[in-house]
Formats: C-alpha cells, structure tokens, sequence
C-alpha cells in the first residue's frame, strides 16, 4: 500500500512538472520614456498564459510603492503554440492605457512581447529579461 502512495504522489509531481508552462516566470520589462521598467509576474491561467504587473522601478532601480496599477493583469489568454510562441491574447499597455491583441515569442530567458493593430499588421514590442 505504501508502494502504492509513494507511486501515486510521485506521478502527481511528474505530471504537475509537466503542465508547468516555460514562460512562467518573474520578467524585467525594457525601460519606458522615463527610465522606469516594471517586473511582471507570468503564470498559467487555466490553459492559457496571464501575467501581472507585480513591481514597478524607478530610472535609479528604486521600487514605488505607490505605482498606480501594481497587481494589475497586464496580459491574458495567451494561447501556447509550441516551439516558444504564444498568440491570441492580449496585453495592455500601461504608457498608452489601451490593450492590443498580442503574441509572445520565448527563447531562452528572452520573452519577446508585442502589442498589435491591424490585423497583426501592425506591432510595437519589447524583449523582457527573466528575473525568476
């Protein structure tokens, strides 16, 4: 029986291992008009990928507090499409307060985030360090 339990628990970890998504992760934003940059927090949400805005910094590195939108869903329902790329979600931009269809591409500890119009046609994106 005990054979048993530890065969169960341990399949349970392998498989939680598994669902596990690559682009889960603490990542440093590029820095904004001000020198500012944000670390956003991106998990699962349900099948698909969600990231919140968890710290803001100052040009000087220095964490505010106060930042207006901490804890705010900055991305949602990216759909994972294997390979590193992820689509069909969308992210909102906290320097134009307005949200854009969006697509993510990971290599490595490099996740390329673009915000699009148009279709797709049209795309502004940044490349966001892992921090974790």
């Amino acid at each position: 029986m005990n054979r048993l339990i530890l065969a169960a628990a341990l399949g349970l970890g392998a498989a939680s291992a598994a669902l596990a998504d690559p682009a889960a992760g603490t990542w440093k934003t590029e820095p904004g008009d001000t020198g500012g940059y944000l670390h956003v927090a991106v998990a699962p949400c349900g099948s698909n990928v969600c990231g919140t805005i968890k710290t803001a910094f100052d040009k000087d590195g220095a964490e505010q507090t106060d930042y207006e939108h901490k804890g705010k869903r900055m991305i949602w329902d990216m759909q994972p499409g294997g390979g590193g790329s992820y689509s069909g979600g969308q992210i909102w931009a906290p320097d134009s307060n307005k949200t854009y269809s969006s697509k993510m591409s990971l290599d490595g500890n490099a996740l390329t985030v673009k915000g699009c119009v148009a279709g797709g046609l049209i795309c502004r994106g940044q490349t966001w360090k892992r921090v974790n």
